[in-house]
C-alpha cells in the first residue's frame, strides 16, 4: 500500500499556517503580517547583546519541527524594510531553521519607543543580564535626556531599582565582565561596591571566583575591610589594668579579619598578637588582606 506524503511541519509558513493573519490589526498601533527574513534587520540599538548559542540551536530545532509560534516585533524603517524592535532570538533561531519568512507583529514607534519597547520586553522575559540592563538604562538616560525618576515612570521600574543597576557601571570593567558571564551574581556585585578603593574591589572579586564565595561570605569580609578598619583603637596596656579596651581590642581584630585574633602581653607590656586561620585558603584571604591593607593602616604614636 503506497503511503501518502507526509504533510510539511508549519515551517516556513508559520502561523499563517494556522489561522489568516493579515488583516489583523491590534488596538490601532501594530498588525501582523508574515515578513520574509531578508527583509528584516537587527536593531543595533538592542539591549541584549549575548545569544547562547546551544539555546538558539534548540530554539530552531523546536521551529523546525512546529514554526514560529510566537511573533517578533517590528517597526517599519522604508517601505518594504524592517527592524527588530524584541525578538532577536528568535529571528537567529529562524535563521538557522532556514525559515524564509516569520509571522511579525509592525509596531508604529520613534527609535526612542522601540527602545524602550525593547527593553521592557526583555526585562519581563529575563533574558538580559544585570549589566546589559544597566548600559540599556545609561542609554535611554543619556539618549533622550532622562532623569532617573522620569525613566522609571516610563518603563514601570522604581527609582532606586534603576539608580542599582546603574551604579553596576562604576566597577571595574573586569568585574562587569564576571557579572555579564555569571561568574558572579548582582548580589555579590552590590557587595564590591561598598568597597571604594579599585585594588581592593578586584582583590576580593578574585577571592570569590577562587573559593568560591557566597554573597553572605562576601559581605562579611567586606564588612570586616570596610566597616572596621579604622575603627581598632589604640593598643590598650593591660598593666595599667585597662582590661575591657583589651577585650574590645581582640573583637575588632577578629571581626577585622574574620578569625579568632589572641593577644598576650607580660608585665613590661611587650606581647603578640596571634591571629587563627582553618586551612590555606584562609591564610591566604589574611594574607591578602594584610598586602592591600598595608598602607592605610598606621600604628597610632
Amino acid at each position: 500500500m503506497e503511503k501518502k506524503p507526509k504533510k510539511p511541519a508549519l515551517g516556513g509558513q508559520g502561523i499563517a499556517a494556522l489561522i489568516d493573519v493579515s488583516g489583523l490589526n491590534t488596538a490601532g498601533s501594530s498588525s501582523i503580517n508574515e515578513i520574509e527574513l531578508s527583509k528584516i534587520e537587527v536593531n543595533p540599538e538592542q539591549p541584549r547583546r549575548t545569544f547562547n548559542e546551544e539555546s538558539l540551536e534548540e530554539l530552531a530545532v523546536s521551529i523546525r519541527a512546529n514554526g514560529l509560534i510566537q511573533p517578533i516585533t517590528l517597526r517599519e524603517i522604508q517601505p518594504d524594510r524592517y527592524r527588530i524592535i524584541s525578538g532577536e532570538r528568535r529571528f537567529r533561531a529562524s535563521q538557522k531553521a532556514n525559515l524564509t519568512a516569520i509571522p511579525a507583529y509592525i509596531r508604529k514607534a520613534s527609535d526612542e519607543n522601540a527602545m524602550e519597547m525593547a527593553l521592557i520586553e526583555n526585562i519581563q522575559r529575563e533574558d538580559l543580564n544585570a549589566i546589559e540592563i544597566a548600559l540599556a538604562f545609561r542609554t535611554l538616560i543619556d539618549t533622550y535626556n532622562l532623569t532617573q525618576e522620569q525613566l522609571s515612570e516610563r518603563i514601570g521600574k522604581k527609582r532606586a531599582t534603576i539608580a542599582n543597576f546603574l551604579r553596576l557601571l562604576r566597577l571595574p570593567a573586569e568585574i562587569q565582565i564576571g557579572l555579564k558571564d555569571g561568574k558572579i551574581d548582582m548580589g555579590h556585585a552590590k557587595s564590591l561596591l561598598s568597597l571604594d578603593d579599585v585594588s581592593t574591589q578586584l582583590m576580593v572579586y578574585e577571592q570569590i571566583l577562587k573559593y568560591g564565595f557566597s554573597v553572605r561570605r562576601t559581605e562579611e569580609i567586606i564588612k570586616e575591610i570596610a566597616g572596621n578598619a579604622d575603627k581598632v583603637p589604640a593598643v590598650a596596656n593591660p598593666k595599667e589594668g585597662n582590661t575591657q579596651e583589651f577585650k574590645m581590642l581582640k573583637e575588632h581584630l577578629s571581626a577585622f579579619f574574620g578569625t579568632k585574633v589572641a593577644l598576650s602581653c607580660d608585665k613590661g607590656g611587650k606581647g603578640k598578637i596571634s591571629i587563627s586561620f582553618a586551612n590555606e585558603q584562609e591564610l591566604e584571604r589574611i594574607v591578602q588582606v594584610f598586602d592591600t591593607l598595608k598602607n592605610g593602616l598606621r600604628p597610632q604614636s
